[in-house]
């Protein structure tokens, strides 16, 4: 009867033990810094950033892209939000945006969701709201592993607008869109040079670029 008691009440010590190791994961801090992409495009050079930091469930986020031309950043934005688990593979975020560069600077609240679609599709979906109007970002990329080293990366992004706004070279309804191709070696899986092919559209044309950068992250 003894070694019952004794197996039961070691059996729960464990058990609060595992407790205790799961809250201490939990309220555990930690961050990254992702350079998805640095590179130029032509005459251009383009960057795409993320970082975030904070728990298994709740982390303040930090995004920034933008295009710079003749010593002049274009369109760029960068915003801060916070972001929250909302199941196995998806995240609700909610913060505010700031587009800057070229025209007037514009503010926006910002509203999305980010996760995993099936076939490990890695999506974006963000709705913003201005004195513009509403604006919504969709991202989508697929890795498709060609070797343990070599990594191809279809990509496309489309930005939407309810309004047009010429000071910053925005149009309505489709203002621009990506669609590119990269190709990339993972000298390690924290950096990895790449180069490609993008197509992309926006007010006053297209333009079908060669592209070569950097992937690092933190």
């Amino acid at each position: 009867m003894m070694g019952v008691c004794l197996l039961v009440a070691s059996s729960a010590m464990a058990g609060m033990a595992n407790m205790a190791d799961m809250q201490m994961d939990d309220a555990s801090r930690f961050g990254k810094l992702m350079i998805d992409q640095l590179e130029a495009r032509g005459s251009a050079g383009g960057w795409d950033v993320e970082g975030w930091y904070g728990g298994d469930y709740n982390k303040i986020m930090v995004k920034a892209e933008g295009e710079r031309s003749d010593g002049l950043t274009l369109n760029a934005s960068a915003e801060v939000s916070w972001d929250h688990v909302m199941g196995r593979w998806w995240e609700g975020q909610v913060g505010v945006r700031q587009d800057f560069g070229r025209g007037p600077s514009r503010t926006w609240l910002a509203l999305g969701i980010e996760g995993l679609a099936p076939y490990w599709l890695s999506t974006e979906a963000t709705l913003y709201a201005g004195e513009q109007g509403l604006a919504a970002r969709l991202k989508a990329e697929y890795d498709l592993l060609l070797t343990q080293r070599l990594v191809l990366q279809p990509y496309a992004e489309v930005n939407l607008y309810t309004q047009s706004d010429p000071a910053r070279g925005v149009g309505s309804g489709l203002s621009d869109l990506e669609i590119s191709l990269r190709l990339r070696y993972e000298v390690r899986r924290q950096f990895a040079p790449y180069m490609g092919v993008g197509w992309f559209k926006h007010v006053g044309g297209n333009d079908l670029e060669f592209l070569a950068g950097l992937r690092m992250w933190f």
